[in-house]
């Protein structure tokens, strides 16, 4: 009995557990782990215990202080981490452990960290600022749209812009929103569509998806691209509760793509209404116009009834005539003007607008216009019917008529004094005696009275 038991070696539990971990530490090196944290603990020592785990086995671990005390995030329960460090075997307990010697965040959670420091970056190069951001043109004369080709975002903008104005022009710049192409690509389209200079806008669109699924539009390059672009850019990515750096940089952040679709295009109804509101307002400046200048005429047609000189009525007639054909001219540039206006905006509705809309209010503005003509030449040719009328009434009362029959006007020499009484001349004095075609010098050889 005593020879067996001279030939066992017999362990202690401290020095078997001492073994064990001398094994497992030696092969097997640095690992690095990817796992859920689970019951994580932190004592006033500091360190931290916790506990790895997937879906199938779990594993206890321990950082301690002089390692985890630059972590740049809190550990905490649910949170997916990659961890670095080696298998070890707590001797005290017997229990099979990892000791981390490093920790960052898998998946989402770097994801999230990253795009806060770039986001903290580019807010302080000053790619956010309000100041830099560019207006975007009230009328687009053209449109450009990056997205994929294939996705829901472009069906959705198309959709938008055909309802709100189908006749402005659409470039799309073909481009992968996920994966590692995503972003060169972005890049280039941006690139090549300021090179092209085609378009007014730029549309930066693409549906909903996971931080990771839009990670092309959080790149530090995608977005000193944007900022980069000549052209203002609208970004719409993903749903409303989707942010990306790009909606930061971006001159303007949609919440969807049909949403950008809606900021950047104009309302064709809209613009017709508007129209329809500057034709009617230029029919009433005419018609104003026209109104005054008619009045004007009754002015002075008027001052001219107050007064009989033939001089002073051949005088405003001219003026009237002058006047008449000042207003003729004015009312000319004034069509001339109305209708060069009226062409602007027919050739812009063209381009922009469909053509049998802009045909129909073209039609009734002719109409408009030559009902306009119409009524002024008839108010001009009342106002010359009154003004002979006024002429021959003036011409019945002059003096110049009764001459014409026969009678002659006395005069004193020198002035247009007429001599009423033969009380107020002395023989030998000189008179003046007009006729109607002429004027006699006359000497008084003898007065009569009149009885």
């Amino acid at each position: 009995m005593d020879d067996i038991t001279q030939q066992r070696e017999i362990y202690t539990v401290s020095r078997l557990n001492l073994e064990a971990r001398g094994l497992l530490e030696a092969h097997f090196p640095l690992l690095w782990v990817e796992a859920e944290l689970f019951n994580v603990s932190r004592p006033a020592s500091g360190h931290l215990y916790f506990t790895l785990k997937d879906t199938h086995a779990q594993l206890s671990a321990a950082m301690f202080r002089n390692r985890n005390q630059h972590l740049g995030f809190a550990p905490q329960p649910g949170l997916q981490v990659l961890v670095r460090g080696r298998l070890s075997l707590y001797e005290a307990r017997g229990s099979y452990q990892f000791i981390v010697e490093h920790m960052e965040e898998a998946g989402e959670g770097a994801l999230r960290r990253a795009f806060d420091e770039l986001k903290r970056k580019l807010a302080a190069a000053g790619l956010f600022d309000v100041q830099r951001k560019r207006a975007l043109p009230a009328y687009p004369q053209a449109l450009g749209v990056i997205t994929s080709p294939s996705g829901a975002a472009l069906r959705d903008v198309i959709s938008v812009l055909r309802r709100r104005f189908p006749a402005l022009p659409v470039y799309v710049y073909p481009v992968s929103v996920q994966g590692a192409d995503a972003a060169p690509g972005i890049v280039a389209a941006l690139a090549r569509a300021n090179q092209e200079a085609r378009c007014d806008a730029l549309l930066l669109v693409r549906g909903g998806g996971s931080l990771e699924d839009l990670w092309a539009f959080n790149e530090e390059r995608v977005a000193r691209a944007i900022a980069a672009s000549e052209l203002p850019v609208v970004s719409g990515v993903g749903h409303e509760t989707d942010f990306t750096i790009a909606d930061f940089v971006a001159d303007l952040r949609a919440p969807t793509p049909s949403a950008a679709a809606e900021l950047v295009s104009p309302d064709a109804q809209q613009i017709l209404h508007r129209l329809d509101r500057l034709a009617e307002a230029l029919r009433g400046s005419l018609q104003r116009h026209v109104a005054q200048q008619a009045r004007h005429l009754d002015s002075l047609h008027g001052r001219l009834t107050r007064r009989h000189p033939v001089r002073q009525l051949q005088q405003y007639a001219q003026r009237i005539d002058e006047l008449d054909a000042r207003m003729r001219r004015a009312a000319a540039q004034r069509q001339h003007r109305a209708a060069d206006r009226l062409q602007t905006l027919r050739t812009r509705m063209l381009a922009q607008s469909p053509a049998r809309t802009l045909d129909a209010r073209s039609k009734r503005l002719a109409l408009a216009r030559h009902a306009l003509r119409r009524a002024m030449s008839d108010q001009l040719e009342t106002a010359r019917g009154r003004l002979a009328g006024l002429s021959r009434t003036l011409s019945a009362v002059s003096p110049l008529a009764t001459l014409e029959r026969g009678y002659a006007l006395a005069l004193q020499p020198g002035s247009l004094t007429p001599v009423r009484d033969a009380a107020d001349v002395h023989i030998e004095q000189a008179l003046e005696v007009r006729l109607a075609r002429g004027t006699l010098l006359c000497r008084v050889e003898a007065t009569e009275d009149a009885t």
